[in-house]
C-alpha cells in the first residue's frame, strides 16, 4: 500500500510541477522520461540487487576509512578535549569538513573530478537533449553544492536566459556538497546519503525541466579550467583547508542561532497555545510525509523533522532525527534520511543569490526575483528523491 501511495505522490508532484511551468509547450518529455528511467534503475540497483548493495557498502566503508585519517588530524590538534566516552559535535562532526574539503580541492586541482563531471554531464546531455551546461551543473552539484558549483559555469552566466538560470540555481540548492558528506554520514545512515546525492542531480533536472524548460545550445563548451583557481598543489591544499574551516564555523554559528531560536519559539508557543513550533511543523508536513509513503503512525514525527529542515537547515534536522532512528521503521528512516540530504531551506535563497552576485551582479538580481519559487522547487526535488528511495525500501 505504501508503494502505491508513493507512486501517487510522485504523480501529484509532477502535476504540481506542470502547473508551475512557465513554458508548458516546450517541456522536453523525452528528457524527463529518460531521467526517470535512469533514476529508477539507479535506485533499483543500489537497494534491490546484491551487486548494488555491495557497491554502496564498499563506498560507505571506503569513505569511513578515509575519514579515519581525518580524525588523526583532529586528534593531533584537539586531542584530550573530548573524553573517551564522550562526544562534542563541533569536534567530532564539523571538524571533519576541513579534511573532506581539502580532499575535494586536491581532486579538483589535479582535474580528476572536473574531467569525470564533464564527460558524465556530456553523456547525460546527449541522451536527454538537455543543455550541456545544465547537465554539467547538475553533476557538478553532486560534489560542489550551491556555492562552489557556479564557479565552473561562470563564463556561461552572461548568456543564460531566466529559465536556465532558474534550473542551475534550483539544482544547486537541491544538492549538497561532498565536502560535508563526511559530516552527514556520522549522523544518518551512510547509504542514504550516498544514494540521495546521486538521485538529487536527476530529480533536480526532472522537476526544473518541467517548471522552466530549457533548450540545447550547440555552441556550449565546458571549460574545466574554470573549476578551480588554485595555481599549485599546495595552494589547493591551503584553499581546501581554509574553505573547510570557514564552512565548519558557519555551520556551527548557524546551529547555535537556529537551535536556540527554536527552543525560544517552542517555549513561547507552548505557553500561549499549548503546542510547540516543532509540533506545528509536524502537523503541517504530515500530509506530505504520508504521500511520500511513510507509515501513518509515523507521519507526524517525520513531518516535524522535514519541517525543521526547511525552516532551519539539514544539520539541525539531522540532530533531531539522529536519536529517533532506532525507534522508527526502516522505510521512514530511508525516506526522511534521503529528504534531509539537500540545502533546500530559507537561508539558502540568500546563499545562492550571494554566490551568483560574486560572479555576475545582473544575474543575481534575476535570481532574487524567483527566490521563493526556487525554494519550493528545490524542496520538491528532495521530496521526489526521498519518495523514490521509499519505493525500494
Amino acid at each position: 500500500m505504501s508503494v502505491l501511495i508513493g507512486i501517487v505522490g510522485i504523480l501529484l508532484l509532477l502535476g504540481l510541477s506542470y502547473l508551475m511551468s512557465n513554458d508548458k509547450k516546450n517541456i522536453n518529455y523525452k528528457a524527463i522520461g529518460v531521467l526517470f528511467v535512469i533514476q529508477f534503475l539507479v535506485t533499483l540497483l543500489m537497494f534491490k540487487t546484491t551487486f548494488g548493495n555491495t557497491i554502496v557498502e564498499a563506498i560507505s566503508n571506503g569513505v569511513s576509512n578515509v575519514l579515519e585519517y581525518g580524525y588523526e588530524g583532529i586528534r593531533f590538534v584537539l586531542g584530550g578535549l573530548v573524553p573517551d566516552d564522550g562526544s562534542v559535535f563541533f569536534i567530532n562532526v564539523l571538524m571533519l569538513i576541513i579534511f573532506t574539503s581539502t580532499l575535494l580541492s586536491i581532486l579538483t586541482y589535479i582535474r580528476i573530478l572536473p574531467i569525470a563531471i564533464k564527460y558524465i554531464g556530456g553523456a547525460l546531455a546527449k541522451i536527454t537533449g538537455l543543455s550541456k551546461v545544465v547537465t554539467f551543473n547538475s553533476v557538478n552539484s553532486i560534489f560542489f553544492g550551491q556555492s562552489e558549483s557556479f564557479l565552473a559555469i561562470k563564463s556561461h552566466l552572461d548568456k543564460m536566459n531566466d529559465n536556465k538560470l532558474f534550473v542551475v540555481s534550483t539544482v544547486a540548492m537541491g544538492s549538497v556538497s561532498a565536502s560535508i558528506m563526511g559530516a552527514y554520514i556520522t549522523m544518518i545512515p551512510p547509504q542514504y546519503v550516498l544514494v540521495a546525492m546521486m538521485l538529487n542531480a536527476l530529480s533536480g533536472l526532472i522537476i526544473t525541466s518541467i517548471i522552466a524548460p530549457t533548450k540545447e545550445v550547440e555552441e556550449e563548451v565546458i571549460d574545466i579550467k574554470d573549476a578551480t583557481t588554485s595555481k599549485s598543489f599546495f595552494e589547493a591544499v591551503s584553499v581546501g583547508a581554509l574553505d573547510g574551516g570557514r564552512i565548519a564555523l558557519i555551520v556551527a554559528a548557524m546551529l547555535v542561532a537556529y537551535v536556540g531560536l527554536i527552543a525560544l519559539v517552542d517555549g513561547l508557543l507552548s505557553s500561549v497555545i499549548g503546542l510547540s513550533f516543532t509540533q506545528l511543523l509536524g502537523y503541517v508536513f504530515s500530509p506530505i510525509a504520508y504521500m511520500m509513503g511513510i507509515p501513518g503512525e509515523e507521519v507526524r514525527t517525520a513531518g516535524t523533522i522535514m519541517g525543521t529542515k526547511l525552516a532551519t537547515n539539514e544539520f539541525v534536522a539531522m540532530l533531531e532525527f539522529q536519536p529517533l532512528i532506532g525507534q522508527l521503521s526502516p522505510k521512514t528512516v530511508a525516506v526522511v534520511s534521503s529528504f534531509l540530504v539537500s540545502f533546500a531551506n530559507f537561508s539558502s535563497i540568500g546563499i545562492i543569490s550571494g554566490s551568483i552576485q560574486a560572479l555576475n551582479g545582473e544575474k543575481a538580481k534575476v535570481v532574487a526575483t524567483f527566490g521563493l519559487k526556487m525554494l519550493l522547487a528545490a524542496t520538491m526535488v528532495s521530496i521526489l528523491t526521498a519518495t523514490m528511495v521509499g519505493l525500494f525500501s
